[in-house]
């Protein structure tokens, strides 16, 4: 059954989850890690995101993060070209570092707020990383030791996270830090791990106790929300589709005009890439085209391989090149 596509709602709260290809070690040592979130924060303050938790382990980590406007995909994008550039030039290695595909959740905040920053601070101690909440208020790779006051990343929307919990700033950290306490060996929480029926719904139990009352409710594993918060998220993801749609339609500028301006660029022919022409200036129009219309014009990958008779996995690596050229532009040892 194919993957379906990640849901990227401006303004939403997401829990991003990146591993290792392999399970493989995506931070040696602090240096790696202090590099990563350099990067994340110069991310967040470019796309006006906010990040309310987050966890680095050896092989994986943990963010929750309201993306700006641009959405979530183009944050992502970057900073995980960027790192794994830093990271194959650092430690003398070639290939991919990251699993093809982020996982990311779209979750309801409401309800999920709160207990989405206490799961992912957790992280530490559920793998015996750290061993008390002593450790984890000083533990320096987690966002914990931030809302407790004691470090600081400016990127990171500590106040709002104190501000569920009401009183002054003083009470506000402390009854964070109990209501964190409170989960220290119960384990992973199905309602947060499962399924999309299981997210939606709170759990298995729940999930049977309706099924015995006959009852359904709307669900998808992209989504952690009740039924009535996914049925409105994909109706305003298909709605802005849509929207997307019949603007560049309206629009003058189109990917024809970016095609024309490569290949005069480029001195190609539109015949000789749409035939899937693998001259390297032909692999380069095809990039610049490529990453052209997903930044200009907000097209998505599938819909830039039809206008180029490719297919979409041949304008993916075509986007990732040219995120790994950026990158390494930007690349500061």
């Amino acid at each position: 059954m194919p993957r379906k596509a990640r849901l990227d709602a401006p303004g939403s709260l997401h829990h991003i989850m990146v591993r290792g290809i392999n399970k493989s070690v995506i931070f040696r040592d602090d240096q790696d890690r202090s590099r990563f979130l350099a990067r994340l924060g110069q991310n967040v303050v470019e796309t006006e995101s906010s990040v309310y938790a987050w966890a680095l382990m050896q092989n994986h980590a943990h963010l929750l993060i309201r993306s700006g406007k641009q959405g979530i995909s183009g944050l992502m994008r970057k900073l995980l070209t960027w790192y794994a550039q830093y990271y194959n030039r650092r430690h003398r290695r070639t290939g991919h570092l990251f699993e093809n595909r982020y996982k990311s959740i779209l979750c309801e905040e409401e309800t999920y707020l709160l207990a989405l920053v206490r799961y992912i601070h957790l992280n530490p101690i559920r793998a015996k990383v750290v061993k008390s909440m002593e450790e984890l208020d000083r533990y320096p790779w987690s966002g914990h030791q931030m809302i407790v006051g004691k470090t600081d990343y400016p990127w990171m929307g500590r106040a709002y996270v104190l501000s569920q919990f009401g009183g002054t700033k003083r009470k506000s950290i402390q009854a964070y830090r109990r209501f964190v306490e409170e989960e220290v060996g119960k384990g992973r929480n199905p309602a947060l791990m499962g399924g999309g029926l299981i997210r939606s719904h709170g759990g298995w139990s729940q999930v049977l106790a309706l099924r015995r009352k006959g009852e359904t409710g709307s669900s998808d594993e992209r989504i952690l929300g009740g039924g009535d918060f996914v049925d409105r998220i994909l109706r305003e993801v298909e709605e802005r589709q849509l929207r997307q749609m019949k603007f560049r339609m309206r629009d003058s500028r189109s990917i024809g005009d970016i095609i024309q301006e490569e290949c005069r660029r480029r001195k190609v022919s539109a015949d000789e890439l749409r035939r899937g022409g693998r001259r390297s200036r032909v692999s380069e129009a095809r990039a610049a085209i490529a990453f052209r219309s997903k930044e200009e014009l907000g097209i998505s990958g599938a819909e830039i391989a039809r206008y180029l008779g490719v297919n979409t996995s041949s304008i993916n690596r075509a986007l990732a090149r040219m995120d790994a050229f950026l990158a390494e532009q930007s690349y500061a040892p």
